[in-house]
């Protein structure tokens, strides 16, 4: 672990002003972090969709709605647990717990009662099986990757991806009630496709997260060996997009999205490490590939699960 790491992350307090004191609707829906739900719902909603059989509309828009504020909910828990390190990054500390406009109390019992609202409902409306991957998705987030894998291990986001890799599944148990190979392998896609997206974020805010003293992987291994390792989980990825495809479960559609894509991946990860460096393997561009890795990593997941979907309509069609 690295010496920056050394500092306590409650020796600095956030800076804000009068003006930034008091609670607004706005505040309360940043606790959810709604970026970060969108590609999580989208991922559950195709699950859903994917599933075989028919799932009552009504029932798919509250599992949906639960798939959100379960998201929500965990987001929630975890600003409120990470609120020291919030007030030192930069990228964070205007958020509601450090900047002082939501009290950390109110903030936790906001994101429990969300969290138990979202599983009650989601059993309510479909079955045990899909509150219970709800459930253990929350806990997960919130108790095993923010309150222990975070600051405890480079290998937080590799473990700790699995979080938001659950929502295809949950979304494929409220519409059938049970599991298939499908919903798995939809899970494996975005568990492997979340390392070399935040590891490209993280090159850049690797400062903030020395700072933090949070040990992600450039500020405990170095910038060099994360490009590698963005490198090596982008060709993983490639392989595991791929499985539908040589399983027969889905067609030529989503098999040349998944080829086009995955090697867009690819060739934003072999940028990003042969991206010039210094002898300690640190940018001499500001980092310039792996925002571009990083955003491009965003529409690939998007556009997959796309293609997906598009792929399976069309079969369904044609069939």
């Amino acid at each position: 672990m690295s010496e920056s790491m050394a500092a306590p992350a409650t020796t600095r307090r956030p800076r804000f002003n009068s003006a930034q004191v008091g609670t607004t609707a706005r505040d309360w829906l940043a606790l959810l972090k709604p970026r970060v739900i969108s590609l999580v719902v989208f991922t559950g909603a195709a699950g859903m969709a994917m599933a075989p059989g028919h799932i009552n509309p009504f029932v798919a828009v509250v599992s949906i709605f639960c798939i959100c504020l379960a998201s929500g909910a965990a987001g929630a828990i975890n600003m409120w647990y990470d609120r020291d390190i919030d007030a030192i990054m930069q990228r964070t500390i205007t958020r509601p717990i450090p900047a002082g406009r939501i009290p950390a109390d109110e903030a936790l019992a906001y994101g429990i009662g969300l969290s138990t609202l979202s599983v009650c409902l989601m059993w309510i409306a479909t079955n045990a099986l899909a509150a219970g991957i709800l459930a253990f998705s929350i806990f997960f987030y919130s108790v095993i990757y923010t309150m222990w894998l975070k600051r405890s291990t480079p290998q937080n986001i590799v473990i700790g991806g699995a979080a938001g890799a659950f929502p295809p599944m949950i979304g494929w148990a409220a519409a059938t009630g049970h599991m298939a190979v499908m919903p798995v392998v939809m899970f494996g896609i975005v568990f492997f496709w979340t390392p070399p997206h935040f590891w490209s974020l993280s090159l850049y805010a690797c400062k903030d997260y020395g700072r933090a003293g949070i040990p992600m992987l450039p500020v405990v291994r170095g910038e060099r060996h994360t490009r590698w390792q963005i490198f090596i989980y982008t060709l993983v990825l490639l392989a595991v997009s791929l499985i539908p495809s040589f399983m027969h479960l889905s067609g030529w559609l989503y098999t040349a999205t998944a080829l086009v894509l995955g090697l867009g991946f690819v060739a934003c990860a072999v940028r990003v490490l042969l991206e010039p460096q210094d002898d300690r393997g640190t940018s001499q561009k500001g980092d310039k590939a792996a925002r571009i890795s990083f955003r491009f990593s965003l529409a690939y997941l998007f556009f997959l699960f796309c293609g997906l979907l598009a792929d399976h309509m069309l079969r369904l069609w044609m069939n």
